[in-house]
């Protein structure tokens, strides 16, 4: 999820109480797992587990679906890390993350790069022992298109967007497989639900912070007259098929007349801000486009959670 920009400022070194370093130490360490994005991480790896599993509450699996959750947000968190251990020089040219605790240098590098390596590792370890091995299979596919396809891509090309939305979009996939041992048509309904929705989200992200994005020297957006059409493009149509494929899985019999008609509003509202951001592409669009983007999943996969068949 996006934050404010944050200000950069100088390091000064002051002596704390070695009970208050000890915590800030924990606490950057904490941070480097972005754990507002593993939130929803476990969401939707959650939603394709409770999707796939049995129907009936009484035998459901709930051991397996902790397990399926612990070891998913072990690789997210060890993904992020590896990623801002990366990007760490980029991150603090801009404003947004230039107190981030590689870019700030409050972590070594060293010791980032061996928290990520055993969170990766270890999370999927722990998915194969105690779920499937193709949700771990699927973890690890997921970590590597992440850091050495997207990460460098977003230097490249504005193009990234559309490589990065592949693993970004995995989570429901890896919470199926764990519940289901295979993947089927309606495992990849989620996933292409989340898949379109990371556009417009995105595009409201870069837009907000494109002045910081080309400082640090990343290619998210498109330069010159490009930019426009590029923005409009990825927000509107993304936004329209997410309207028409959010509908499938009740035409599919996977769900009832409470998803569909929660699925129609939501959809409409969501459609709404991404043609208002398109049509407009101010900076205020942006941020309603956000926020009706963090709202929109959760809110969906829950009422689809709810009104399972």
């Amino acid at each position: 999820m996006a934050t404010e920009p944050i200000l950069a400022t100088l390091d000064v070194a002051v002596q704390y109480p070695r009970s208050v370093t000890r915590s800030s130490v924990l606490s950057d360490y904490w941070a480097l797992t972005k754990p507002e994005i593993n939130f929803l991480i476990a969401f939707t790896t959650a939603a394709g587990f409770w999707v796939g599993a049995p129907t009936h509450i009484s035998h459901f699996p709930w051991a397996s679906l902790f397990h399926t959750l612990l070891g998913t947000v072990l690789v997210s968190s060890g993904a992020a890390t590896l990623n801002q251990l990366i990007e760490s020089r980029f991150d603090a040219q801009m404003r947004r993350t230039a107190r981030r605790p590689l870019a700030s240098g409050r972590i070594d590098l060293r010791c980032a790069l061996w928290f990520g390596i055993s969170l990766s590792v270890f999370g999927a370890t722990y998915l194969a022992l105690s779920t499937t091995l193709l949700a771990s299979l699927l973890s690890i596919l997921t970590l590597l298109g992440y850091l050495f396809v997207y990460t460098p891509l977003k230097r490249k090309t504005p193009l990234c967007t559309l490589i990065g939305a592949v693993p970004g979009a995995a989570p429901p996939l890896i919470g199926w497989a764990a519940a289901v041992g295979r993947l089927t048509v309606d495992a990849w309904l989620l996933f292409a639900i989340v898949f379109l929705w990371q556009f417009p989200h995105f595009m409201s992200i870069a837009w907000m912070y494109r002045e910081d994005y080309t400082r640090a020297g990343y290619l998210v957006l498109p330069a010159g007259d490009r930019k426009d059409r590029f923005v409009t493009w990825q927000s509107l149509l993304p936004a329209l098929g997410l309207f028409v494929v959010a509908i499938v899985p009740a035409l599919r019999g996977q769900s009832g007349v409470i998803y569909v008609a929660g699925a129609l509003v939501l959809g409409g509202v969501f459609l709404y801000y991404s043609t208002s951001f398109a049509l407009q592409r101010s900076v205020a669009c942006a941020r309603q486009l956000l926020f009706a983007s963090i709202v929109y999943l959760p809110v969906l996969f829950a009422l689809l959670a709810l009104d399972k068949k």
